[in-house]
């Protein structure tokens, strides 16, 4: 992003706050309910206008708004998409929430904290594999905290950034996946305790 467009957004975000961030809002939560691309450019957007901490906070209200709507949009119309798009990965996603019903919300946290699946088949197949709500609310809450600082903070440095790649380095998604193999621990634990 250019000094001079970031300027100028800055400029109209504190002349109209409250238009800004409602124009901000619904933007990024119309792409994330019908999966149109471009969310991670938002987040980064939002460090870069907002700063860290009020950046994170937009980044998890708009994501997880975005993703809930698409959540009830694949409830009412998305099964037919659904088995169409990714036939095996569902059946093969149904039998993992199937063996993990117990601890299911430690397994959508681990999802959603490691990039093993896309958010994108999460949250259109999590209501056709009956996923509660609640538990699709609270690990996509407490999951997409690492990625939204991970990538707000990278807003910060925007005029460094080539690429969406130089956002998730070899340290990043090692942290990433050491965050989702914590979150699944105490699953692993319990099983291990079953079969002793």
């Amino acid at each position: 992003m250019s000094v001079f467009f970031r300027e100028h957004l800055v400029a109209y975000a504190s002349i109209n706050p409250t238009k800004f961030i409602i124009g901000y809002c619904s933007t990024y939560i119309f792409m994330q309910t019908f999966m149109i691309p471009g969310t991670i450019f938002m987040s980064l957007l939002a460090g870069a206008l907002f700063g860290v901490i009020k950046g994170i906070f937009l980044v998890l209200f708009n994501s997880t708004a975005g993703a809930s709507s698409c959540f009830f949009l694949s409830k009412l119309i998305g099964r037919p998409i659904v088995y169409w798009l990714w036939p095996g990965k569902l059946k093969l996603f149904q039998a993992e929430i199937a063996k993990r019903r117990d601890k299911l919300l430690n397994y959508m946290l681990f999802l959603r904290i490691t990039p093993t699946l896309p958010n994108l088949f999460i949250n259109l197949a999590s209501p056709i594999v009956d996923v509660p709500y609640h538990v699709f609310f609270l690990a996509t809450v407490i999951g997409l905290i690492p990625a939204a600082y991970v990538t707000v903070r990278a807003g910060l440095a925007l005029g460094d950034l080539h690429s969406v790649k130089d956002l998730y380095d070899f340290k990043t998604l090692s942290v990433l996946f050491l965050i989702g193999f914590i979150s699944i621990l105490p699953t692993i634990l319990k099983k291990k305790r079953i079969y002793e």
